[in-house]
């Protein structure tokens, strides 16, 4: 067995901006520029979900291939500033639509995430497939577990679990959200990443978007970095937004030793639905 890479300190930008409305080529010229621009140093960017086009069910119009210009731009971006670069597409595969979270990286290969629960309240379970796999990547040592929006919603779907071969002890020590979560349900969105992080002893990031979309929806953004107490440690406002905070594996460590709740946890296996193939 192989001695897991030791975890080193993780720089997380967030970008939380005001996605055009199908607007492909505007979206990546503006998120390129805040990204160009304001970012420095960092080790993972952050977009929001569907960050080329907004959250929108106009698959037959909005939706390109894996050799459409979305992950194009976002290898190249990636490759220039030297940072995984991480949100999610309108993708069209096989004849299906996905809504289709890329972890881009600074060497030019990539991983991606099919979002697993699909918004049925936007009919969004209408026009997009979901997906039936969990990602864990890693970067700097830290294992890092990116999901999409409603997932967050879902705490059996994030479940972190004790794997003793890992440079941190469990499945991950990052969950991630990239999200167009409007501003109504805001208070959900802020308090249900605190309980993520808090019930799965790991440290939390969500990016959301601002501005108003298409369907006149508002964002309020409240983008956030939590450690695994449920503390921020960086929460942006309402407004076009990039920040940069840096993660202390120490801190995340020493919580999991002094605080081994994992321990009592109940065992289960997770059964998908046949249904949402």
């Amino acid at each position: 067995m192989s001695t897991p890479s030791p975890m080193s300190p993780l720089t997380v930008a967030l970008v939380q901006g005001a996605t055009r409305w199908h607007d492909d080529a505007g979206n990546r010229a503006y998120y390129g520029a805040l990204v160009r621009e304001r970012v420095h140093g960092a080790d993972l960017v952050i977009v929001p979900e569907t960050v080329l086009t907004g959250f929108t069910n106009a698959t037959d119009s909005q939706a390109q291939t894996m050799d459409g210009p979305g992950l194009a731009w976002m290898r190249e971006l990636s490759i220039e500033t030297g940072a995984v670069i991480t949100g999610s597409l309108v993708i069209v595969e096989d004849g299906k639509h996905y809504n289709r979270l890329i972890w881009a990286r600074p060497d030019g290969t990539w991983a991606q995430y099919d979002k697993r629960h699909l918004f049925r309240m936007a009919r969004e379970h209408e026009r997009y497939d979901a997906g039936r796999e969990r990602l864990i990547v890693e970067l700097n040592g830290w294992r890092i577990c990116p999901m999409v929006c409603y997932d967050l919603r879902f705490p059996v779907w994030s479940r972190n679990g004790r794997q003793a071969q890992t440079a941190g002890g469990m499945d991950y020590d990052l969950l991630l959200f990239v999200a167009n979560w409007p501003a109504p349900r805001r208070e959900a969105w802020r308090t249900l990443l605190r309980a993520r992080a808090i019930e799965n002893l790991a440290c939390v990031a969500g990016v959301n978007r601002v501005g108003t979309d298409g369907n006149e929806l508002n964002y309020a953004g409240d983008s956030v970095v939590t450690d695994a107490l449920g503390q921020p440690l960086i929460e942006l406002g309402a407004q076009e937004q990039v920040a940069q905070v840096t993660l202390d594996p120490a801190a995340l460590l020493a919580h999991r030793e002094r605080f081994p709740a994992w321990m009592d946890a109940d065992g289960f296996a997770l059964k998908l639905d046949a249904g949402r193939q």
